[in-house]
């Protein structure tokens, strides 16, 4: 997007999953997004100026946006960045601009407390990422928003969890973990009746052959590390609005 749009069109950090029309063997997520366009986090190869129809959506949460974007710049990946595309809504689809202009707003609302709280389970090995999940989630619960999260170190025990009542609202797992790992967490849930529909985030140092392999298995967004936290707990925040 061009520096007037940005000034015009604050940027919001906001993940949610990407689907295209036209390859529908492609899946990717949001970096951030405005009311003229978003960034894309993917391995999709487009050339600037290239139109692309896209839909913008989060299972179980947001309904799909149905969008047509134009690539305006490329980004390589870095040891800081993955890769990625930002793209805008041509100037001459302007009900296309409504609809994300619309979603952005939405995104910048403070989230009013939904009538029960919200449960997630996050899955993590690493003690220190841990740590940095459990700091996000207390940021989250102490602006007031009731979202109740349960941690587990490993698939297991997870999936103990997601067997048990309440039922989990959203899964935010790694994949690479001792005993049982995340793909196999992935595949064991899908076949939970509770957990059918249930969203699905996977934040994972995989590259492609992850992204691949998790695709079929059920994952919804699949997110490469590194993720901001403070990423996180923008989406959740915004997306509450729709649960």
């Amino acid at each position: 997007m061009s520096s007037s749009d940005q000034r015009r069109d604050p940027r919001v950090p906001l993940i949610l999953r990407i689907d295209y029309p036209d390859l529908p063997e492609f899946r990717d997520a949001t970096e951030n997004l405005s009311a003229s366009g978003l960034f894309i986090r993917t391995e999709r190869e487009l050339a600037v100026g290239a139109r692309v129809p896209l839909s913008v959506s989060f299972p179980g949460l947001l309904e799909a946006v149905e969008i047509e974007v134009e690539v305006v710049r490329k980004r390589q990946a870095s040891t800081d960045f993955p890769k990625g595309l930002a793209v805008k809504v041509p100037a001459e689809r302007g009900a296309d601009r409504e609809k994300l202009a619309r979603l952005a707003a939405r995104a910048l609302e403070v989230p009013a407390a939904p009538a029960r709280p919200y449960h997630l389970l996050v899955v993590e090995d690493n003690p220190l990422v841990l740590e940095m999940y459990q700091a996000a989630m207390r940021k989250i619960a102490s602006d007031g928003v009731q979202l109740q999260v349960d941690f587990a170190r490993d698939g297991r025990e997870a999936l103990g969890r997601l067997e048990r009542h309440p039922a989990v609202d959203l899964l935010m797992a790694d994949l690479y973990m001792p005993g049982m790992d995340g793909f196999a967490l992935v595949e064991s849930a899908r076949k939970l009746p509770v957990c059918a529909s249930m969203p699905i985030v996977v934040i994972s140092a995989g590259g492609k052959a992850a992204r691949a392999r998790t695709a079929p298995l059920g994952v919804d967004v699949f997110l490469q590390k590194p993720v901001k936290f403070t990423d996180i707990i923008t989406t959740l925040r915004a997306l509450l609005h729709f649960a």
